[in-house]
């Protein structure tokens, strides 16, 4: 059961800001930070895997991503110096962490047992060298960095106390992961024209996302970017895959398909509903203007070999599909996916329940700003509206409309 205080904890990071001691372009928040350390880490340990043919346990990263999310969400107080401080130190990183598994029992016991030991054990357990574990600590200090640069930009670094310590340490951290390849490359595209960027061009497009408020006519509190929304979506994704007993590569495809989701509004911006159901045929057309965009802009900064996998992810978003060994496009289906397409094989994907997550998203920014008491009439048509469409919502048999009845 995915309980209303975890689904409250993943959001909560939409409210913790970054940097807030230093001047800065725009707020960083925690959920957006993750969501881009995530994509980072996709991209690391794919291109790893590729030039070096080592297999990547995909299931291993991205529960790994999420323990380490929630680990920092539940330890947002600590300050990042004091906090890699005590991780230094063994025996307070193991009591630290112990309380944290501790602090999280009770949500993650219901979600699952199994899931609640591995988070325990993945606390508790000595750091390793896998490439799974170095993806995710590489993509941690690369995302800081890209952050930090738009800080170090704004700031006067003579009034600034310990900014270019700051900065240092910072390369300092990042240097020590550059055996990784996909870490090598990014740095040394960094000051390429825009054409010639390649992984460093796609992983800032991405980060730019962060930029991009949801609701963006609408006053709300809090604000919440797409970057950010994107991780919320792939996470609860995630759990509710746990729940109906997704095969592994369905779990990835529906993780990692809530974390693309919403690519392409880096080149067109997030269109609210409204207007976009406001003149026939204008959804379907600004659809084939991102199809277009990804074609131009985004994908030519990807091997060729990714390609594929991202219009996956990102054309028709919320339909089921699979794709069948030897097929040239996907099979998209009329229904859930059925007990025989659950195999890793069909490389199946739960387009409905990514939307239903997206909605949720969607659902809880709206319903929290109005019991925080920022209630103009676009919130409550629009929770009003999506409570009514997804409150008896049942998807593969997981009963979606309960997680919207959590915040109604």
């Amino acid at each position: 059961m995915i309980t209303r205080s975890l689904i409250e904890l993943v959001f909560s990071a939409a409210s913790m800001e970054r940097w807030n001691d230093h001047p800065r372009p725009a707020v960083f928040t925690e959920l957006g930070k993750q969501a881009h350390k995530m994509i980072m880490a996709w991209v690391i340990a794919r291109y790893e895997s590729e030039t070096r043919a080592v297999p990547v346990d995909w299931t291993a990263l991205i529960e790994g991503g999420i323990f380490e999310f929630l680990h920092r969400v539940v330890l947002t107080d600590i300050k990042p110096p004091v906090f890699h401080k005590l991780m230094q130190n063994a025996e307070q990183r193991r009591k630290l962490n112990s309380w944290v598994a501790d602090a999280l029992a009770f949500d993650l016991d219901r979600l699952s047992p199994d899931f609640a030991g591995r988070f325990r054990d993945f606390l508790l357990a000595e750091e390793d060298a896998s490439l799974e574990r170095k993806s995710l600590r590489a993509a941690h200090y690369l995302a800081t960095k890209w952050e930090f640069d738009f800080v170090y930009h704004w700031s006067n670094t003579k009034s600034m106390f310990g900014i270019e310590q700051t900065r240092g340490e910072i390369s300092r951290q990042i240097n020590e992961h550059r055996d990784l390849r996909a870490v090598d490359e990014i740095l040394a595209a960094r000051d390429l024209p825009d054409r010639d960027m390649g992984l460093w061009g796609f992983l800032s497009l991405v980060g730019q996302l962060g930029f991009q408020k949801r609701w963006a006519q609408t006053p709300r509190i809090p604000q919440t970017s797409v970057l950010g929304h994107l991780l919320f979506v792939a996470i609860l994704s995630y759990f509710v895959s746990m729940e109906i007993g997704a095969c592994p590569r369905r779990r990835y495809n529906n993780f990692f398909g809530g974390l693309l989701h919403d690519l392409p509004e880096v080149l067109t911006r997030d269109i609210i509903s409204p207007v976009k159901n406001s003149v026939a045929g204008l959804d379907e057309l600004i659809k084939e203007l991102e199809k277009q965009a990804m074609e131009e802009r985004i994908l030519p900064l990807l091997p060729e070999a990714w390609r594929d996998e991202i219009r996956y992810f990102t054309e028709d978003e919320f339909a089921c599909k699979i794709r069948p060994h030897g097929s040239t496009s996907p099979v998209i289906l009329q229904h859930d996916l059925s007990e025989e397409q659950n195999t890793d094989t069909l490389d199946p994907i739960d387009g409905r329940v990514i939307e239903a997550c997206d909605k949720l998203s969607a659902y809880m920014e709206a319903s929290l700003s109005i019991r925080l008491g920022v209630a103009p009439q676009a919130l409550a048509d629009g929770k009003r509206n999506l409570y009514s469409r997804f409150s008896r919502s049942v998807i593969s048999g997981f009963p979606m409309g309960q997680l919207f009845d959590y915040f109604w």
